[in-house]
């Protein structure tokens, strides 16, 4: 399956953005999809995590619950992830990621998207 990530740019703190990934090739309704992110100098961090349509459960970061919600459209073949009362610490190149199973490793990733967030 091919990933591809948008939405990126710019906020100041306290303000949002929503991120999108469209997928394609394969059957995106089966597939466990997740946003990471990397900031600089950092490791790769789990974001967030939606499971298979049937399923649906969502898992967050504790950095990030409350504030970000992961959300897909089996329909449109979509993920994405609503930013809310963002802040500098969440300045990273976002990337979704997809695994036909629950996974800390997901088989497929996109390209990232950077995010941005001055105080």
């Amino acid at each position: 399956v091919q990933l591809q990530a948008c939405g990126g740019g710019s906020v100041q703190a306290g303000g949002w953005l929503r991120l999108s990934c469209a997928a394609s090739g394969g059957t995106f309704s089966g597939y466990a999809m997740y946003w990471f992110r990397q900031a600089p100098g950092k490791e790769h961090e789990f974001v967030a995590a939606i499971l298979r349509s049937g399923d649906g459960r969502t898992y967050y970061a504790d950095s990030v619950k409350g504030r970000f919600t992961i959300s897909r459209d089996n329909a449109k073949n979509t993920v994405s992830l609503q930013m809310n009362s963002l802040n500098p610490e969440d300045t990273a190149v976002y990337y979704c990621a997809a695994d036909l199973n629950p996974t800390h490793n997901p088989q497929y990733w996109g390209h990232g998207t950077q995010l941005t967030v001055s105080s």
